[in-house]
């Protein structure tokens, strides 16, 4: 991987690399609907108007480089909606986008979002479990941020791997207030005088989440706003290519070093959990064709009812016949039934669920 400049051609895509230049003219010069997804971090424009200190006089190192510094809300929101429409345009018809900030600038971001055509999918508060105290006390602890997740346009089909992300959850629907820690410690990464090398970096766990769930293996993910290169580095380890923008010389050697460094899972360990909504589809029906099921063979419910296997796939039992998720809820009196996981089988005197038929079906549609 190498630093290319702002002059690169846009004929092809210049994956894992680190572009120089202004984000803006950056992605105008890369090709139109090339991006899977994007993960930004834009400065916050904290508006500080001094010097912050601890309680013993020492300076806190606050975000207060010139890259953060806006002339007025008017100039941030400008270029806020300049930056917002070159990402758009970047973006596959169903690519998606990543936006963090603090109270400083996210209502504005979000804002300028919806203005531009993008769909909000949802907001996901990050609780830091280690924030920075308030020092002066005339305030409550800043202890999260908030990233707001969006499709191109409404309707769109993004990626969400909801099975991965449950399963990284111990089972649990992934919600949408996260608790992770912030850069502390091995982690953090040092300039060549043993300062923070970036005063705002992410946390690999943050953008390991983001990234295992709204995109795939071989996804292209770029972040216009590089830093030391988080988003580079979790998109390598997980087979996913990336590209970063950054101005800051200084943050781009730091990111190239770290990369550089990183190490890409292997192929089995970037496997995660399929959803079951993107598994194919397969029709009752083609049990009974392809006779792993009989015509008048009897299926049975939890609760010992019996129905009988049609030829055209549906099934008929007591005062009512249907799809098996029709009588299933007939026979349960409920508005709606899943057949498969209510009706069973047997096969030398055990009971299984169908849904084990349909599973060798989808498996062997796989190889």
């Amino acid at each position: 991987m190498t630093t290319m400049t702002k002059n690169k051609s846009a004929d092809a895509l210049p994956l894992n690399t680190i572009l120089d230049g202004d984000c803006i003219e950056v992605m105008n010069s890369l090709p139109e609907g090339s991006i899977d997804l994007i993960f930004a971090d834009p400065p916050y424009n904290l508006q500080l108007r001094s010097d912050l200190h601890r309680p013993d006089n020492s300076k806190v190192d606050a975000v207060d480089d010139a890259w953060d510094q806006f002339s007025s809300f008017a100039a941030y929101d400008t270029f806020t909606q300049d930056w917002l429409k070159a990402a758009r345009r970047l973006l596959k018809p169903n690519g998606a986008i990543w936006v963090i900030g603090s109270y400083h600038n996210i209502f504005r971001v979000g804002a300028a979002l919806q203005n531009a055509g993008f769909w909000i999918l949802n907001d996901v508060v990050w609780r830091k479990s280690n924030p920075m105290p308030n020092f002066r006390g005339k305030r409550f602890t800043n202890a999260h941020e908030t990233m707001i997740w969006a499709s191109k346009e409404e309707g769109a089909k993004y990626t969400f791997n909801y099975e991965a992300l449950k399963s990284l959850n111990e089972g649990v629907q992934m919600r949408s207030d996260w608790v992770l820690p912030i850069c502390t410690g091995h982690e953090r990464l040092k300039d060549e005088n043993g300062e923070k090398a970036h005063p705002t970096q992410k946390p690999e766990s943050l953008l390991h989440r983001v990234l295992v769930g709204s995109t795939n293996p071989g996804d292209v993910v770029l972040d216009p706003f590089f830093g030391t290169g988080t988003t580079g580095a979790v998109a390598k380890m997980l087979g996913r290519d990336f590209i970063g923008i950054e101005r800051e010389a200084a943050y781009r050697k730091v990111a190239q070093k770290r990369i550089d460094n990183t190490r890409r899972f292997d192929r089995e360990a970037l496997q995660v959990s399929a959803s079951k909504r993107a598994a194919p589809r397969v029709p009752f029906g083609q049990l009974v064709e392809r006779g792993m099921l009989r015509p008048g063979e009897e299926l049975f419910s939890p609760r010992g009812r019996i129905a009988k296997v049609r030829a055209d796939g549906t099934l008929v039992g007591k005062d009512v016949k249907g799809s098996i998720h029709q009588v299933g809820a007939a026979f349960e009196g409920a508005p709606s039934c899943n057949g498969w996981t209510y009706w069973h089988f047997r096969r030398d005197g055990k009971t299984i669920p169908i849904d084990l038929l349909r599973q060798q079906i989808r498996s062997e549609m796989e190889t």
